[in-house]
């Protein structure tokens, strides 16, 4: 069978499965199983297969019939212009994601901190754009902080990243003069509503800490003052309808007028606060 036929067939196989996109995800995964980049794709295409990438192709198929996520399949995803390993047991790192990371290298900083790191793509992407500073990225799950360490050896950031288990500022010691965090923020009962990518395969822990949605906010705007330097920042990802409540508990630990962003789409999706003092006494320009 050649790759042309291959595609087809799983085009066919995606789109009865009701899979948005089929054509792009079945794209991907005859890349994958070809080991090619996507983009030669039409270069290979007519060439015959081997029986061994006819069952790799076949495989992956299946299961983005089965509604894993293709970052979960290949093994990869594509961030701020670098490659993370993606697993289970991490977040698929997001296109919104980049506004933070984005905003985050608006200013110099010399030592930054990533809560929830999942696979390490704030801390290392934002590392690789300020090759002076260093950072540490928390984590409650070994098994992310060990594909974050692996993502940060590939990217050659290794000596520049640390990681720890901790469960937010519990096991961080220092300051910072930025912290950031994509942390969990889907309401207990938003969950049922999700794409089955993201509710049965990404990691519950990652997406929900349960109730309203801002646990993790609460903690973060508790603990953050005491770890940053005097007008360092603290950056957070926030989900569509939270900008408000999310401000008033910075605002009510300290940190005057937070500033929201908005995403591509419109949403609000980053809320950047600012620890008063002096900027000039944590590197910033």
């Amino acid at each position: 069978m050649t790759g042309a036929e291959a595609l087809r067939r799983a085009v066919r196989t995606l789109a009865e499965a009701g899979i948005e996109g089929a054509a792009r995800d079945a794209r991907r995964l005859l890349a994958h199983a070809l080991g090619v980049p996507a983009e030669r794709i039409t270069v290979v295409a007519g060439d015959e297969m081997s029986a061994a990438a006819e069952a790799a192709f076949a495989a992956a198929v299946a299961a983005r019939a089965a509604r894993q996520p293709v970052s979960q399949i290949t093994g990869r995803r594509d961030f701020y212009g670098l490659g993370f390993r993606v697993t289970p047991d991490t977040l698929d790192p997001r296109p919104e994601t980049e506004l933070l990371v984005a905003a985050a290298l608006e200013r110099p900083f010399v030592r930054m901190l990533d809560l929830g790191t999942g696979t390490g793509c704030i801390l290392l992407s934002c590392l690789k754009g300020m090759p002076f500073a260093t950072g540490i990225g928390t984590d409650v799950s070994e098994a992310a902080l060990a594909v974050a360490a692996e993502n940060a050896a590939t990217l050659g950031l290794a000596r520049r990243a640390r990681f720890l288990c901790s469960d937010w500022f519990a096991s961080v010691p220092g300051r910072f003069d930025l912290i950031a965090s994509n942390p969990p923020y889907i309401a207990a009962a938003e969950m049922a509503d999700l794409a089955p990518e993201v509710r049965d395969w990404e990691p519950p822990g990652a997406l929900t800490p349960g109730g309203d949605g801002l646990d993790a906010y609460r903690a973060i705007a508790a603990g953050a003052p005491a770890r940053l330097m005097a007008g360092g920042r603290l950056i957070l990802e926030i989900g569509p309808g939270q900008a408000e409540a999310v401000a008033a508990l910075l605002t009510a630990q300290g940190f005057p007028a937070p500033e929201i962003r908005r995403d591509l789409d419109g949403r609000d999706r980053v809320v950047i606060a600012t620890m008063p003092g002096d900027p000039g006494d944590c590197g910033a320009a």
